[in-house]
């Protein structure tokens, strides 16, 4: 059934409402040198524009349409997964497909916007009318992950618009909360502005997280306080429930810039490489966890740790999340057993192909008797947002191990990860130590 336009109209306002979208669309533009980026929203027979950047005259603005099946949108959405072509004239699969020839492009890239429940919404695309390099580890996880900025974003927004009109209806105070909220959004506009001439370029990514959504989040947490404070008693029981959800959707909000920050920052940090004691380290990330230790009552059984040239603060991050993961994920019925080593040896030594036979490396091994995983998901759990259970069982946001990842390839290092089901799981580090 064709959704209505009413429909369609909060959907592009709703986008608008995200003070980052444009300056997401500038860095795309920017980094890839596309000359077209743009949130789509797509149903079965819609394809309408939310939010563009249009540098080589394509002529669509916000709310203009395209037919849905001349697009490659409309297989996205049916297969909900990325299509990427550096190059339609040399792309098998595409360069006799119609919509290149219909649109005159012969570079794209398009990954789906899916909301938390799991439904459709639309897509973040780009197109160009000259090839790309765009099959690249760094693009494609660039998209990804604004794809999943956005999708947070949607439903923070739904779940505070339903529910403040829930529970604040018709209350005196609306039309201060109104004002309030509209005074914040001009300053953030004004802001985001500013940002988009200062930094065009990836860096960006890290300045709107650590300003432009934190301090919208923490106006979002001062309003639902005020309100509770102050009209707690005329709350009715599920008002009261609905502002807790939009408290636990804050919480897991700055749980998620927190970790995205801490991502994007092992992307852009300097490398400064220093000869470290992998020993004096893992003292300061035990005390730094002393509390989370003591309270699932862990043993951290760890030998002479070796010493190898590192970027320190990115191992110290290394060995933090790795701790912290077995942590999450010990058994509830049984003591927590953490075992930490490391050696040097050559690449022969360790009986890995993708280590070098000559080469000295640094090999970190952190262990647990936790619950462990299923081996077929060995490369799966470093994805970014990849979960193997279920939210309300255990906490976080799905990116530690991520993180974890990004600074072992800093290091030009390898890491591997091996678990059986309720028999815990082994982390496998290899580092170059010279």
């Amino acid at each position: 059934m064709s959704e209505s336009l009413h429909d369609f109209h909060d959907d592009i306002d709703t986008i608008g409402q995200i003070p980052i979208v444009k300056t997401l669309l500038d860095v795309i533009c920017t980094t890839t040198g596309m000359g077209f980026a743009a949130i789509a929203r797509v149903t079965e027979d819609r394809w309408v524009t939310c939010s563009v950047r249009d540098d080589i005259g394509f002529g669509i603005l916000p709310g203009g349409e395209l037919e849905v099946k001349t697009t490659i949108c409309n297989d996205i959405r049916q297969r909900e997964c990325a299509v990427v072509i550096d190059h339609v004239d040399e792309d098998p699969e595409y360069r006799d497909h119609h919509t290149p020839a219909t649109y005159g492009f012969q570079s794209y890239i398009s990954v789906p916007i899916l909301r938390r429940d799991g439904s459709f919404f639309g897509t973040l695309c780009a197109i160009d009318p000259k090839p790309n390099s765009l099959k690249t580890d760094a693009v494609t996880g660039m998209f990804k992950l604004f794809a999943d900025l956005i999708s947070f974003h949607l439903d923070a927004l739904q779940s505070l618009k339903v529910s403040a009109s829930k529970v604040i209806e018709d209350k005196a105070f609306i039309d201060l909360l109104e004002v309030k909220v509209e005074e914040r959004t001009q300053e953030l506009n004004e802001n985001n502005a500013s940002l988009q001439k200062m930094n065009k370029e990836l860096q960006s990514f890290n300045y709107i997280s650590s300003h432009d959504l934190q301090e919208p989040l923490q106006k979002i947490k001062t309003l639902t306080s005020f309100i509770t404070e102050r009209e707690n008693d005329n709350l009715s029981q599920k008002g009261k429930d609905y502002f807790k959800k939009i408290k636990n959707a804050a919480d897991r909000m700055q749980a998620l810039i927190n970790d995205l920050l801490s991502y994007s920052r092992t992307n852009i940090a300097e490398r400064n490489f220093e000869i470290t004691d992998f020993s004096e380290m893992l003292r300061e990330v035990i005390t730094d966890l002393k509390e989370d230790i003591e309270h699932k009552k862990a043993k951290i059984i760890a030998t002479e740790m070796c010493s190898s040239p590192v970027i320190k603060f990115q191992i110290k991050q290394l060995l933090h999340n790795l701790i912290c993961n077995s942590l999450k994920f010990a058994k509830p019925d049984e003591s927590v057993e953490i075992k930490i080593k490391s050696v040097l040896g050559q690449g022969r030594d360790f009986n890995h192909p993708e280590l070098l036979e000559d080469s000295k490396y640094c090999h970190i091994s952190v262990s647990d008797n936790g619950i462990g995983f299923d081996s077929e998901y060995s490369e799966k759990i470093f994805e970014m947002f990849q979960r193997l259970h279920e939210r309300t069982l255990y906490a976080g946001t799905g990116i530690g191990l991520a993180i974890v990842k990004k600074i072992v390839e800093n290091h030009n290092g390898l890491i591997t990860a091996r678990g059986k089901i309720n028999e815990g799981a082994t982390f496998d580090i290899f580092l170059p130590a010279e």
